[in-house]
């Protein structure tokens, strides 16, 4: 059997299917179906962002974004962290054990409003911030990743959310999300901009690709699956990019479209999107597949009559054999704005009586009434005696889960099932599904679960792995993705106190790490620990950086 030791640190909750208490030796095993290999996954260092003179934790640092996004540069061997509440960028030294050390800030406050993003190559690091007005173009800024000083900017298009350097470090590419403002009365188109560094970086060259050329086959694309459905949006408008990951070769990249349960696939040669891929919907009625649903029952988790879409956030691209991969992190997220949402509770809309018999039963908050669901989906075209559409299938916000799927096609070739929800409830049992910034347990069931936002991966002696950051139920899954049509689930790691009252000063301080936002893989051979890879996971609401070293023998 294969062994897994998950180990404690800080005296803070990490395990697997069981809990484990004591010091930094205490440990629990569980296990797989491999004799010759032993995982470890130990803490080895954190670092709190402190909060400012003057200011507590909880009105300063707490749920703040204060670590959003991670990367790692191996030239330097140092984490650079996005505060995105303070526009500032987190220096992070590593020293041969794995401990953590502020030792700068790059300070980005004079060049506009959030610092969404960053990303780091062989010393220059580059900042995605979005303009004052939302909806106005953003920028990108590098800045000398030793002296911190700013070397150039690139104008990019409408709110950058991601930036990712190509393998070669050649180019820039942002995932421009383009969202609309709370009125829904201006709709800034979404798009990629590829930003040419070659030229250095104090002279960046900028081209955005933009969705136009499918405006005219929206129609097409609904009738494929991908949701175009903004009001009086044209489908450039509607495509909001999300996070982009590049095919190892730099030919091609891949951006999730996260609200329109989509893939865009851009050709980095030819320099233009050339796909739009739909991503199909979870069926939640087939056992493996169910879903906790209802705040109201505590830990059960279920089949149920409802389509999940998988509307990706984070995605990774790897290549087996030939083939180019994508590893999706199944989030889900909702348009709901003052000038339009598209939420909607089940036991608010009306049902067809013929696709649901049962009706008056599942629209009960302990069944299906309070689960957040589309309007936009699974309308019959009539209407109820109040005018009211009525409805015979229900879709709900993510898929709760981890996918991989073929990067040319978006084909589906393997999902996690409901194991994220079924092992965090067996954890915690009834403190299962718990909000980011509170403990109460199950108050997520209704809406998204645990919501797996953050995901990596990298090959540890020969064997392949993905690591999957849940931003409720905090803390990340390991599988084993070798074999890419039959993963094998390796272990959960949870540094997070269920226990505390998080509405304290003192109580947010000790809740340890919540709302992993980013997760990065740092290879054995960049690794600043001799031979030993290592995971740095980005905690947005507890405003801490976490690295873990891994060891498979």
């Amino acid at each position: 059997m294969k062994h897994l030791t998950i180990c404690l640190a800080a005296g803070l909750a990490v395990a697997g299917l069981s809990g484990c208490t004591g010091d930094d030796n205490s440990s629990v095993e569980t296990t797989q179906d491999d004799p010759a290999t032993t995982l470890s996954v130990t803490q080895v260092g954190r670092y709190q962002v402190q909060a400012s003179a003057g200011e507590s934790f909880l009105d300063d640092i707490f749920d703040e974004g204060a670590a959003e996004i991670v990367t790692y540069d191996a030239t330097s061997q140092r984490l650079y962290v996005v505060n995105s509440n303070a526009k500032t960028v987190d220096v992070l030294a590593i020293d041969s054990s794995g401990s953590l050390m502020r030792m700068g800030q790059i300070d980005a406050t004079a060049e506009g409003d959030s610092a969404n993003s960053v990303a780091v190559y062989e010393g220059t690091v580059a900042v995605a911030i979005e303009a004052d007005d939302t909806q106005a173009p953003g920028k990108v800024v590098f800045y000398s990743g030793t002296g911190l000083e700013k070397l150039g900017e690139a104008t990019v298009g409408a709110l950058p959310d991601m930036v990712t350097f190509t393998p070669d470090g050649s180019r820039v590419l942002v995932a421009n999300e383009g969202e609309p403002d709370d009125d829904y009365e201006n709709d800034p188109e979404g798009s990629i901009s590829v930003v040419d560094v070659t030229g250095g970086f104090n002279a960046p060259t900028v081209t955005t690709l933009g969705f136009e050329v499918f405006n005219d086959q929206a129609d097409a694309l609904r009738a494929k699956g991908v949701r175009i459905f903004g009001p009086n949006a044209t489908a450039a408008q509607d495509f909001e990019p999300e996070y982009i990951a590049v095919a190892a070769d730099g030919q091609h990249a891949y951006a999730s479209l996260q609200e329109n349960n989509a893939i865009a696939v851009i050709d980095l040669a030819a320099m233009q999107i050339t796909d739009v891929l739909p991503l199909g919907y979870k069926d939640h009625s087939v056992a493996g597949q169910g879903i906790d649903p209802s705040n109201e029952d505590g830990l059960n988790i279920r089949t149920v009559p409802v389509m999940g879409m998988y509307q990706p956030d984070t995605i990774a691209a790897f290549e087996d054999g030939g083939t180019t991969y994508l590893l999706t992190a199944n989030e889900g997220d909702s348009r709901d704005y003052d000038g339009f949402s598209e939420e909607a509770d089940v036991k608010d809309l009306s049902l067809d009586p013929d696709a649901f018999a049962n009706a008056a039963a599942l629209q009960e908050d302990a069944q299906l009434g309070d689960l957040k669901v589309t309007t936009t989906l699974g309308r019959t075209g009539e209407t109820d005696g109040e005018g009211e559409p009525i409805y015979d299938a229900l879709y709900a916000f993510g898929a709760r889960s981890f996918s991989i799927r073929r990067a040319d096609t978006a084909e589906l070739v393997y999902d996690s099932g409901d194991d994220f929800e079924r092992i965090t409830g067996e954890r915690y049992g009834d403190e299962f599904n718990n909000d980011n910034n509170e403990n109460d347990g199950d108050s997520r069931s209704d809406n998204k679960g645990p919501e797996p936002e953050a995901i990596a991966y990298g090959v540890i002696d020969g064997r392949r792995y993905a690591f999957i950051g849940l931003e409720r139920m905090g803390g990340f899954f390991v599988y084993d993705i070798t074999d890419v049509d039959a993963p094998e689930y390796v272990s959960y790691t949870n540094a997070r106190d269920v226990s505390v009252d998080m509405d304290t000063e003192n109580g947010a301080l000790m809740a340890g790490d919540l709302g992993p936002e980013s997760i990065v893989f740092i290879d054995a051979e960049q690794s600043p620990v001799p031979g030993v890879p290592l995971l740095a996971v980005g905690n947005e609401v507890s405003g801490s950086t976490t690295l873990y070293r891994l060891d498979l023998k």
